[in-house]
């Protein structure tokens, strides 16, 4: 890695763990502020945080062709631009339409952030050194929204309406602040996607046409890649079966089925955050020399024992220390699975994409993130809640299909995809060293 792609690097690193650290005031208290707050109801809350996906949804099949063609220097500023001000316009929002409409603008907002700050690791790295860039951005995600969340907690206060404006205040600034910070990115020359000669050439319409035919053509290259459409289809289950469950299955499940006080399940979700953030570079070291496929695979394995660990803390609710544990070590169990994804999965999609496409791609991922962030929580409220049997079985299921889908992906992928590390160290060993040639005398 150069000085000027180090030095990009750290400044995106370092804005994204400042947008972190602000998010991190709001996240947990957004139902509270929404339906206690503004008393505006628990199924308006339960709308803004629906519409967070449902507006990345919106924009994401468009985000990607646009980061390939203009760059995602621009695509991140405008993000967390329209982030910003959802966030502002939630904190001072007191009706509903325009509490849906703020959160609509934040949702929409964060969704284009996402891939166009992936793109930008992508571009200011290289193979060998982007499963640490992308595990080092994880780990500041969960730093920053642990300790934002932790001083949030300190400030908020359900009686003084003005706590919860100073925090989306906080909220709001840190997102210019990383605008700020990657607008000031001197990016590598990367890969650029040039309009065809014919586009914009003739009349307007047929160069909107020749503009949607090239959409249609980087979709279908995208859909017509299996190894692609197989890591899309695991991606759909791990989030599924993980970050889907959170704060909606497995917490109804521990509440109702374990017997345990929310209070207890904020202790399990600092656990959770503390895993990652002390395992993070450990187990960084251990998986960046393994094929992925492998490290997905166990990662199946081990959740599949955390959903385990849960389904105990149901049937030993009566002993409540043992249920308390058990749904401790299911929050530390994700953790775990979520520090070997991190410098695993993101970095496979950037290398499984042509250059041209790379924005396209990771833009396709986040896309396939937010369907299972939006299904997960509808199928897993009410069933964590109630079919408490049935939830864990379907868990343990998706958990073991993480592993089925890691190693039918394994097969798909080359050695440099699979192993980019390793290869590279096999490669670098079979080039013959040039001995010194004898200097001749004159």
């Amino acid at each position: 890695m150069t000085t000027a792609t180090g030095a990009a690097l750290r400044r995106i690193q370092t804005g994204n763990a400042l947008s972190a650290f602000g998010n991190g005031f709001t996240v947990p208290f957004m139902f509270i502020y929404v339906a206690q707050v503004r008393n505006l109801g628990a199924g308006t809350a339960g709308t803004v945080l629906a519409l967070f996906a449902v507006a990345a949804l919106a924009v994401l099949p468009f985000t990607g062709r646009v980061i390939d063609r203009r760059g995602p220097l621009p695509v991140a500023v405008a993000g967390t631009v329209l982030a910003s001000a959802g966030s502002l316009g939630i904190a001072f929002s007191e009706g509903v339409a325009a509490m849906y409409v703020s959160a609509a603008v934040f949702g929409a907002g964060l969704s284009v952030i996402q891939p166009a700050l992936a793109t930008m690791i992508v571009w200011s790295s290289t193979t060998a050194t982007r499963s640490r860039a992308f595990a080092t951005q994880f780990f500041l995600n969960n730093l920053g929204l642990g300790v934002g969340g932790l001083l949030g907690g300190l400030v908020v206060d359900t009686e003084r309406p003005s706590s919860f404006l100073l925090l989306f205040g906080i909220e709001s600034a840190m997102y210019l602040v990383l605008g700020a910070t990657v607008a000031t990115v001197r990016l590598p020359g990367g890969p650029r996607v040039e309009c065809s000669p014919h586009v914009g050439e003739d009349s307007g319409g047929d160069g909107a046409a020749a503009g949607a035919d090239e959409a249609g053509d980087g979709w279908r290259e995208l859909l017509s890649d299996r190894a692609m459409v197989t890591l899309s289809a695991l991606g759909f289950v791990m989030f599924f079966a993980c970050y889907g469950q959170f704060e909606s299955g497995l917490s109804a499940y521990a509440v109702e089925a374990s017997r345990i006080s929310p209070a207890t399940l904020g202790i399990a979700l600092a656990a959770n955050t503390a895993v990652i953030v002390l395992a993070q570079f450990v187990v960084l070291r251990v998986v960046e020399r393994r094929r992925r496929s492998r490290v997905i695979a166990l990662v199946g394995l081990v959740w599949t024992v955390a959903w385990l660990a849960a389904g105990a803390s149901g049937l030993v609710a009566d002993r409540h220390a043992l249920a308390v544990a058990a749904i401790i070590s299911t929050y530390a169990l994700f953790g775990l699975g979520e520090a070997m994804l991190s410098p695993t999965v993101a970095p496979l999609v950037a290398d499984l994409a042509p250059a041209r496409m790379v924005g396209r791609y990771n833009s396709a991922f986040a896309l396939v993130k937010q369907l299972a962030l939006a299904i997960g929580p509808a199928v897993g409220g009410p069933m964590g809640a109630t079919a408490h049997g049935p939830y864990i079985v379907m868990l343990v299921l998706c958990s073991l299909g993480v592993t089925v889908l890691a190693l039918l992906l394994g097969r798909r992928l080359t050695a440099e995809q699979d192993n980019p590390l390793r290869a590279s160290l096999v490669v670098a060993a079979s080039v013959p060293v040039r001995s010194a040639e004898p200097v001749r005398a004159g």
